[in-house]
């Protein structure tokens, strides 16, 4: 459930970033980081890719997290793996 919401905060973080020129890469891939561990995720700045396209009259952040979650069961565990992604395009 957290990757969903994750998924959504990924959009959101597109969205307001791309519209603020002042914000570098780095900056983004803060927000991203900050969102999740919101989640309770363990998200390094190591494991986000931030791309922003600035052309005239047009700005565009894309933004994705690469990151594995470790499920415990009783007598057995297995890590399940994450890309989200999200774009403002």
């Amino acid at each position: 459930m957290a990757n969903y919401s994750f998924q959504d905060d990924l959009r959101t973080v597109a969205l307001m970033d791309s519209g603020n020129l002042q914000k570098t890469e780095e900056d983004v891939r803060n927000d991203v980081v900050r969102k999740a561990k919101e989640q309770e995720l363990t998200v390094s700045p190591k494991q986000v890719t931030v791309q922003r396209i600035n052309t005239p009259g047009m700005s565009a952040v894309y933004v994705a997290a690469d990151y594995s979650v470790t499920v415990n069961l009783p007598g057995y565990s297995f890590d399940m793996h994450f890309n989200p992604n999200s774009g403002n395009k």
